[in-house]
């Protein structure tokens, strides 16, 4: 008999090749709308229509001028928690009807460092030619230097420029989860410090923010914070006003942040909404970053703001 040898085909060589390391990459991501065990169930009370995957849904048969009942209350805030900012068309509420909406979410909260309306707690963003810029182009969660965050926010679009003008959500639920392990793992117990001071001296002087010092002092908040009524784990930072991660030095510190920064830029994490005038979104700031996309030039765009009053992360 003869005998035959079988030899296995040589393995290709590849010549070496590597992006930078702790990026954005594709691939397949994790969109979990609902925490672990939390069961889907219908809306009775209105109509709901999701607009991603996991964030953003619009919401008919709801008019926002009338009082709400307890359970058109609770099913909205269940609405809320589930896609963390909903959207109602063609409302076109007064200053005093959108306050009377928001404080069925508790005590509102007002901003010294931007301008009014027709209260203390409504905040006028009045955007044409020569108009101050404020919080645009940038993604951000509100008033992260506050001990205390806002819990949620009601924008009302009054005059909307005739093209631009939009403004996108980025679920920070989503984004915790598709870090990766380590990640999680270096940031699952960490602090950090906010401070308003990086975001506002892009468009004020020292004259105005000066005396707010003290008024202000930075605070620490965890990198990645629980959700108060769903127990979900978000992370916390952001661009505009997280400085620094404590425990690190200043380059490593500032090498993290950089990343987590770039999660909210994830298309698969995000909502984006065309305003008409008179249209309200109302977002739950403990879980979402936003982006006001100032692409209109000098056409007008005027929105109302306002803020609810939160708790203290943890």
């Amino acid at each position: 008999m003869t005998s035959t040898t079988t030899h296995s085909p040589a393995v290709p060589t590849l010549r070496t090749a590597q992006i930078p390391p702790n990026g954005l990459y594709e691939g397949h991501r994790v969109l979990r709308r609902l925490p672990d065990g939390a069961p889907s169930r219908p809306y009775e009370l209105f109509d709901l229509a999701p607009q991603s995957a996991t964030i953003g849904a619009e919401i008919s048969g709801v008019d926002l001028s009338r009082p709400l009942t307890p359970e058109l209350r609770a099913e909205l805030n269940r609405a809320l928690l589930e896609w963390k900012v909903l959207f109602f068309r063609q409302q076109h509420l007064s200053s005093l009807q959108q306050r009377e909406f928001a404080r069925n979410w508790g005590e509102l909260e007002t901003n010294p460092l931007l301008d009014t309306g027709d209260s203390d707690d409504v905040v006028r963003f009045d955007k044409g030619a020569g108009a101050t810029p404020s919080f645009e182009n940038v993604w951000h969660t509100d008033v992260t230097f506050r001990t205390r965050p806002a819990m949620g926010a009601v924008l009302q679009l009054r005059e909307i420029p005739p093209r631009g003008g939009d403004t996108m959500w980025a679920d920070m639920a989503a984004a915790y989860d598709n870090l990766p392990e380590d990640v999680r793992t270096r940031i699952d117990r960490a602090t950090a410090e906010h401070d308003f001071l990086p975001g506002f001296r892009r468009f004020y002087g020292p004259e105005r923010l000066a005396p707010m010092q003290d008024l202000f002092p930075p605070v620490t908040h965890p990198v990645v914070r629980t959700h108060p009524e769903n127990g979900r784990r978000m992370l916390f930072v952001n661009t505009s006003f997280t400085t620094r991660i404590h425990g690190l030095e200043r380059a490593e510190s500032d090498e993290l942040l950089r990343l987590l920064f770039q999660q909210a830029h994830v298309p698969e994490f995000q909502v984006r909404f065309r305003w008409q005038a008179g249209d309200i979104a109302f977002w739950d700031n403990r879980a979402t970053q936003h982006y006001a996309v100032n692409d209109y030039g000098d056409a007008r765009r005027v929105a109302e703001r306002v803020a609810i009053a939160g708790d203290r992360p943890y």
